[in-house]
């Protein structure tokens, strides 16, 4: 069976969790990866918690449910720790980015967690500075292209432009922006083994 990479994303409705899966997902089909890229729904709310998630492989992939086994959490709201399971399914040598001023070994104590990788990325920060409002969504991409490294980097940044200003037509600012969240949160990632 081919390897499948899942990455499970959990924030709060409006921070972008839906938009960052389906961003990556298109981002991977672009590079020619087998992709999914999907939201869990309910009766959310802004603010809510939510579930989004992405499958990308080398070859079809016939899975078609909810990801639980991830390779890779990544947590646009450190509040839903502890109120959600972000760890449910993430085994040995899988990872966690968490979007947190904090340290990776402060995460890693209130997680209580062995053989997980942790990182973290003040993404909420990177998203005001660059796009002067709190939507982590962005910067959360960059920080997963650096730890898991599951696309080329700059054939991602190129996809993301495209799709970007497809996205904001005619709003150039809002485009660049978003870009320069990702570059940001990909140099400033902090964790385990970077």
């Amino acid at each position: 069976m081919a390897k499948i990479f899942e990455i499970r994303w959990h924030g709060r409705g409006g921070q972008g969790a839906k938009t960052a899966a389906l961003l990556l997902a298109e981002a991977a089909s672009v590079a020619g990866k087998e992709i999914q890229g999907f939201p869990e729904y309910g009766p959310e709310r802004t603010g809510a918690p939510v579930a989004s998630f992405n499958r990308i492989s080398d070859q079809p992939i016939g899975i078609r449910s909810a990801v639980t086994h991830p390779d890779v959490v990544v947590v646009l709201d450190p509040t839903l720790i502890g109120r959600v399971d972000v760890t449910s399914g993430l085994g040995n040598g899988g990872a966690i980015i968490v979007n947190t001023n904090g340290p990776a070994s402060q995460i890693r104590t209130r997680l209580k967690v062995d053989g997980i990788r942790v990182y973290t990325v003040d993404a909420n920060q990177i998203s005001l500075d660059t796009l002067g409002k709190a939507i982590p969504n962005t910067p959360m991409m960059g920080a997963l292209m650096r730890v898991s490294g599951i696309l080329d980097y700059e054939d991602f940044m190129l996809s993301l432009r495209v799709q970007l200003t497809k996205k904001f037509k005619g709003k150039e600012t809002i485009v660049e922006g978003n870009l320069r969240a990702v570059e940001r949160a990909y140099q400033e990632v902090q964790g385990d083994d970077l």
